[in-house]
């Protein structure tokens, strides 16, 4: 298995990555910036992000010219190799991690005992919502097409409910659904799936 340090993203599944998850939080559309991209989030603990698939100079001399709080350096390298790349006046936060699957995800939809799903699809964004019979929300997933790839964003279970198989049960469905997004575009590329952790 390779080491964090051989690890090369595919700079396609990064641009789709990142296109997927600014429709996903409803922010503007990335555009190209240094080498890689730029989002305006906009959101008061994160107004910009910029995207990476590589350590470029570019990105270097980017970091040099940010001043100001709130602005994100995002990078496919280890924290090591980003440390090593930007002044030290940055901080590096815990790493998140990118997911591609392109086989069937085993398993079905159904819900463990106990549990109900809901399923919204307010095109372009699936949400997907696992809750208690009483309505209470417990797990929750979201889902966004970008061509041939579905992009997973935010699945979460409330602590009290984990280990009880809800997380993969609201994949399993996002994945269903997003199988029928990709038919009803005739995309008929196999379907990729990108996931990335819960880091915002």
């Amino acid at each position: 298995m390779a080491n964090e340090h051989e690890l090369v993203a595919d700079s396609r599944v990064v641009a789709t990555w990142i296109e997927g998850w600014t429709i996903a939080r409803e922010t503007p559309p990335p555009v190209e910036d240094h080498g890689g991209f730029r989002v305006d989030v906009g959101w008061p603990q994160q107004r910009t992000r910029y995207v990476f698939t590589d350590i470029s100079p570019a990105l270097h001399e980017l970091a040099t010219t940010i001043e100001e709080p709130w602005v994100f350096l995002k990078a496919c390298v280890s924290a090591t190799a980003m440390r090593v790349a930007l002044p030290e006046h940055w901080v590096i936060q815990p790493p998140g991690f990118m997911m591609k699957y392109r086989r069937i995800m085993p398993g079905d939809s159904a819900p463990p005992d106990g549990y109900l799903l809901d399923a919204a699809e307010p095109r372009p964004i699936v949400i997907v919502r696992a809750l208690t019979p009483s309505g209470a929300l417990v797990a929750i997933g979201r889902v966004v097409r970008v061509g041939e790839f579905a992009i997973y964003d935010r699945i979460e279970t409330n602590a009290a409910h984990r280990r009880r198989g809800l997380a993969r049960t609201v994949m399993k469905k996002l994945e269903s659904i997003a199988r029928i997004m990709v038919r009803r575009g005739r995309c008929w590329s196999p379907l990729q799936r990108v996931a990335v952790s819960m880091h915002p």
